[in-house]
């Protein structure tokens, strides 16, 4: 399959999935599992990021300084976008930028900053498979899972703004697309340039280690019991371990 067939697959299964399996989420009694996935989700992210993308863009620029320094302006960069309500992620029950209240947030909000986060998704998967085909698998996978979360708060919001289940679910999958046009877009615009496919994979991997740890990792905190954080540890573990093996499975 060529890679942009691959990026076409990993841009279209994984919106519709993530926004399916959000909505399942957000219309079932079991939203006990969000919390679970997220400490999974912490896993995959940071697995992806520190076993696989930050190795192959630190191996394609042969300068370590200079993808250290291109991670660190990306968190800056994300945070400052985050400040500027583009980049809010929210993946557990109570977050201020979830709730229906005086801030404005309308469910037209939300939407708008998560389709241009999806788009982004799609600039990274295509420059994660034009750099290896494994490369883009291990990096769509672990967009995927921390993705389902976060269309959980986002289908929630848009029930409590008013919209039908219907609706809800007609605006996600029309977001989710938003991940496609990006991989599109960045499949044929690096084609002419792969000296800046480092920069854009040291970029994705700021953006994974921002997601994790100045949004998920906090909701952590908030349960502080032994057996919570014994169930926690093990989740992050496990996603770790899963982008591992998966980063095995692959390179076979």
């Amino acid at each position: 399959m060529s890679v942009l067939l691959w990026i076409i697959a990993a841009s279209l299964v994984g919106g519709v999935l993530s926004v399916l399996c959000a909505a399942l989420f957000a219309l079932s009694a079991h939203m006990r599992w969000i919390s679970a996935l997220v400490s999974y989700a912490i896993g995959a992210l940071l697995g992806a990021v520190f076993l696989n993308i930050l190795p192959e863009a630190i191996e394609l620029s042969g300068n370590a300084a200079s993808v250290s320094g291109t991670v660190l302006v990306g968190i800056l960069l994300f945070f400052t976008l985050e400040k500027l309500l583009l980049w809010r992620h929210c993946h557990h029950d109570h977050c201020e930028a979830h709730e229906h209240n005086t801030s404005g947030r309308s469910g037209a909000m939300i939407m708008v900053g998560d389709t241009f986060h999806n788009f982004v998704d799609g600039i990274i998967i295509a420059a994660a498979f034009l750099t290896d085909v494994h490369l883009g698998i291990v990096t769509a996978l672990a967009i995927i899972v921390h993705e389902i979360p976060q269309e959980v708060g986002d289908f929630m919001i848009l029930l409590h703004s008013g919209y039908s289940k219907a609706q809800a679910l007609r605006v996600n999958l029309l977001s989710s697309l938003a991940t496609l046009v990006g991989g599109m877009l960045a499949y044929f615009a690096l084609q002419s340039a792969q000296s800046i496919v480092p920069t854009l994979l040291a970029l994705a991997a700021a953006s994974m280690i921002y997601v994790a740890v100045a949004d998920l990792i906090p909701g952590l905190h908030k349960r502080t019991q032994l057996r919570d954080t014994i169930q926690q540890v093990l989740l992050i573990g496990a996603g770790v371990a899963t982008i591992y093996a998966v980063g095995l499975i692959v390179h076979v």
